[in-house]
C-alpha cells in the first residue's frame, strides 16, 4: 500500500453534543488499512473505520489527529474540534536523512491552551520520556532554540549512525501534558559510499549512494586521486554518478556541496597483492602446507583466484589454498589473483620446493643410538687389542736383551732396542764396579733399561 496523498481529519455533527471525526484521503486506500487516532498527542483508538465519534466530554482545548498503522509518520495535522484554539504540535519536517559528522535542525511549532510551564525534545524509542539535554549520550551535542508559537528547534552536532531515530517534542501546562505518544519527526543519518557497477567494454559506473535520499536534494563532487575533478556548476560531475575506465588504478571518492570535509572511502582495485606460506621452512613429501594470497582494495576484494605457474587452469578459489599430502611433482611457481568490482591484481610468484621424504625423529633416534653403541663397541675393541699387543712386545723384548754379557755382540744387539735416553747413558762409560753407578743413572734412564738393568744383574 503506498500512500500518495495527505490524510486530513474532516469534522461533522453527529448527535447532540457529539461530532463524527472522518480520516479522509483523496483516493480510497487499498488493503483495508487500520486507523488510530490520536488525542492531545496520546493515541487514542484503533480501527478498520476511518471514521471517530468524539464523546460529550471533549474539551475546547482538545485536539485530534489520525493516522494509517504501518505509516504513522504520515499523520494528518491536529484539527480542534470544539474550537479555533486547542492544544496542537505541527512538525517541520516528518522525515530528515543528514550525513554523519554533520549537524541537523528538527523543528516544530505548537500552541498551548494554557500558558506553558516546560518544553522538551526526546527520542521515541525510550522507554521512559527522556530531556536530550540530560541525556549522557547527547552531552555536549543537543541546543534548544526557538519561542513560543514560532519554530521550537532541535540542534544536533557531530551526528552518528546511532543518533538515527523518531524525536518528539513535548510541552507542559497547568493540568495538561501533550502526549508522547503522537508521532514527530524521523531522523536517518548515513554515510557515503561508491557503488562500482559493469558499464560499457572497459567501463564502471560509479554511483555516489546513501542509506536514505539526503534532505534538500544536494550537488554531488567527485574527487580523483584526492583532486577534485571539476568546478561545483560542471553538469558531468555534480550527480551522483560517474564513468570510469574499468581497469584503472586511479582512486575516486565523493561527498555533497557544504559537505566537503565529509567524503565517502576511496574505492580502488587490488594493489600489493602478495601470497604467503604456512608453515614456513622446509617443505617435505606428505606434509601440507598452506598458501595465503592478502591485497590492499576497497570495496573489499570478493574474489581470489590460484594458479600454478605453466598450468592453464586454475589450481583453486578462496583466499587460502592449501596443499594436503604434497608429492614432488607439486613443486613450481604459485600466484594468486585478487579481484574486486574496480579491478583485478595478480601476485608475484611464489616458489615451492618440495624435499625428500624424511625419517621420523623416532627412527633417527634410534639410528644415532646404534651408530654410537657401535663406536663405543669398536673403540672398547681397540683399546683391549692394544693392551694385549702391547704385553707379548714386553716380553718379546725382555727375551731379546738377554745375550751374555761377555758377548761381543751385547752392545751391538741391544742398541737398536734400546731408548735414546740410553743412547745418552751409554755415552758416560761408567765402571760397573763404582758405587755411583746406580744413583747416577737411575735418575736418566728409560723404562727399556730396567729391563736391560735387570738383565745385567742376573749374568753378574
Amino acid at each position: 500500500m503506498h500512500i500518495v496523498s495527505g490524510l486530513q481529519v474532516k469534522v461533522t455533527p453527529s448527535a447532540e453534543g457529539q461530532k463524527t471525526l472522518t480520516c479522509s484521503t483523496t483516493c480510497t486506500l487499498t488493503d483495508n488499512p487500520t486507523y488510530i487516532w490520536y488525542k492531545n498527542g496520546q493515541h487514542l483508538d484503533e480501527s478498520t473505520s476511518p471514521q471517530y465519534k468524539d464523546p460529550v466530554s471533549s474539551n475546547y482545548e482538545d485536539s485530534y489527529s489520525c493516522a494509517v498503522k504501518g505509516h504513522e509518520d504520515l499523520h494528518s495535522p491536529a484539527v480542534c474540534v470544539q474550537g479555533q484554539s486547542c492544544n496542537r504540535v505541527t512538525y517541520t519536517k516528518r522525515r530528515i536523512c543528514v550525513l554523519k559528522e554533520s549537524t541537523v535542525d528538527i523543528s516544530c511549532t505548537y500552541v498551548g491552551y494554557y500558558s506553558t510551564t516546560s518544553s522538551f525534545w526526546l527520542r521515541s524509542d525510550k522507554s521512559t520520556p527522556e530531556d536530550l539535554t540530560t541525556d549522557p549520550g547527547y552531552a555536549g551535542r543537543v541546543e534548544y532554540t526557538g519561542t513560543y508559537r514560532g519554530p521550537f528547534t532541535l540542534r544536533i552536532t557531530d551526528l552518528r549512525e546511532e543518533d538515527s531515530a523518531e524525536y518528539r517534542f513535548t510541552f507542559k501546562a497547568n493540568n495538561f501534558e501533550w502526549g508522547h505518544s503522537f508521532p514527530g519527526t524521523t531522523l536517518s543519518v548515513t554515510g557515503l559510499q561508491v557503488k562500482v557497477t559493469p558499464a560499457a567494454e572497459g567501463q564502471k559506473t560509479l554511483t555516489c549512494i546513501t542509506t536514505c535520499t539526503l534532505t534538500d536534494n544536494p550537488t554531488y563532487i567527485w574527487y580523483k586521486n584526492g583532486q577534485r575533478l571539476d568546478g561545483p556548476t560542471s553538469q558531468q560531475y555534480s550527480s551522483n554518478i560517474l564513468v570510469v575506465l574499468g581497469h584503472s588504478v586511479d582512486s575516486y571518492s565523493c561527498t555533497v556541496e557544504h559537505h566537503e570535509d565529509l567524503h565517502s572511502p576511496a574505492v580502488y582495485a587490488p594493489r600489493n597483492t602478495s601470497v604467503s606460506v604456512s608453515p614456513s621452512g622446509e617443505i617435505v613429501e606428505g606434509s601440507s602446507v598452506t598458501l595465503t594470497c592478502s591485497s590492499d582494495a576497497y570495496p573489499p576484494v570478493d574474489k581470489y583466484t590460484w594458479y600454478k605457474k605453466n598450468v592453464t587452469s586454475p589450481k583453486a578459489s578462496g583466499q587460502s589454498y592449501s596443499i594436503t599430502n604434497i608429492l614432488s611433482e607439486d613443486r613450481g611457481e604459485y600466484y594468486c589473483e585478487a579481484q574486486n568490482g574496480r579491478g583485478s591484481m595478480n601476485s608475484t610468484a611464489l616458489m615451492i620446493i618440495v624435499a625428500g621424504k624424511q625419517t621420523s625423529v623416532v627412527t633417527a633416534a634410534v639410528g644415532i643410538i646404534v651408530v654410537v653403541l657401535v663406536l663405543i663397541l669398536c673403540f672398547s675393541g681397540f683399546m683391549w687389542f692394544r693392551r694385549s699387543t702391547g704385553g707379548s712386545n714386553a716380553t718379546a723384548d725382555t727375551q731379546s736383551v738377554r745375550p751374555d754379557c761377555n758377548s761381543d755382540t751385547y752392545t751391538a744387539l741391544n742398541m737398536r732396542t734400546l731408548s735414546p735416553d740410553y743412547d745418552t747413558l751409554i755415552s758416560v762409560h761408567p765402571d760397573p764396579n763404582s758405587d755411583t753407578y746406580t744413583p747416577l743413572n737411575m735418575k736418566t734412564r728409560s723404562p727399556e733399561y730396567d729391563t736391560l738393568a735387570n738383565v745385567r744383574g742376573i749374568s753378574h
